[in-house]
């Protein structure tokens, strides 16, 4: 069972356009990513997938794989499932590609969940919430699963809700969704066929229709969120924590 890791990479973002190519301690951005993610012992292949021929000449100078794609994808899930399109691959696992320091662990757990048990169509990750900011911040998904960790609902809203107001542990009942993705190739392929359904226009969540489709979803419990780079002041936070933890 071969398995892909692609990172979808775009130029345009509204609040940091470019971002991929942006600085981190004398090293592009989309190169720290692609770095860490080859640390994954699972990986057959890892592909950065993009629309920009400035991502790609920085890519191949590194000495990186990349796929060219189209510049009209609505998302990041359109782009791989392109790139994915022509590989032989059996699971392709989606991979941000604005989270510089990426625990190829994470991907590791997700690939070995996806190639060693029968029946998900598709892996993910979450890790606990315990702050009232959080919890109550739009932008923050919140998941929920039942038995074996298969996700029964993702909400931008407070899920589940605490109606007794019994439990103030928050790190053991609310989970903060992150945003990495394995998926069987041919789910993937559903998946980018199918219309939005009601719940994902609602929400502006794309795993919403993965549910609508009836997916078995896998959820793992991570250790941390990461440093996803959003804008130039996350890009100075993640400079920060690359000293402090010696990357730099």
């Amino acid at each position: 069972m071969r398995i892909a890791g692609i990172i979808p990479a775009r130029w345009g973002s509204t609040r940091f356009p470019g971002k991929s190519l942006a600085m981190l301690g004398g090293k592009p951005v989309i190169r720290w990513v692609y770095e860490r993610v080859s640390l994954a012992k699972m990986l057959d292949l890892v592909v950065v997938a993009t629309d920009d021929p400035r991502i790609s000449e920085a890519v191949q100078k590194f000495g990186g794989k990349f796929a060219m794609t189209r510049g009209d994808h609505p998302s990041g899930t359109d782009r791989i499932a392109e790139a994915a399109a022509g590989m032989d691959a059996d699971i392709v696992i989606n991979i941000q590609g604005d989270e510089p320091f990426i625990d190829p662990e994470v991907i590791d757990r997700l690939a070995g969940v996806m190639a060693g048990e029968q029946g998900w169509d598709l892996g993910t990750a979450a890790v606990p919430i315990d702050s009232e900011k959080e919890l109550h911040d739009p932008s923050v998904v919140k998941v929920v699963w039942g038995q074996d960790h298969r996700a029964v609902f993702f909400s931008r809203s407070v899920i589940p809700f605490d109606r007794d107001h019994e439990y103030s542990d928050k790190g053991s009942v609310y989970w903060r969704h992150i945003g990495i993705y394995a998926y069987t190739k041919s789910f993937l392929g559903k998946m980018v066929a199918t219309p939005q359904c009601l719940a994902e226009k609602v929400e502006k969540l794309e795993q919403l229709r993965a549910l609508h489709l009836g997916a078995r979803i896998k959820v793992i419990e991570a250790g941390s969120i990461g440093v996803g780079i959003d804008t130039p002041a996350d890009l100075t936070r993640a400079e920060l924590i690359a000293r402090e933890k010696g990357w730099l």
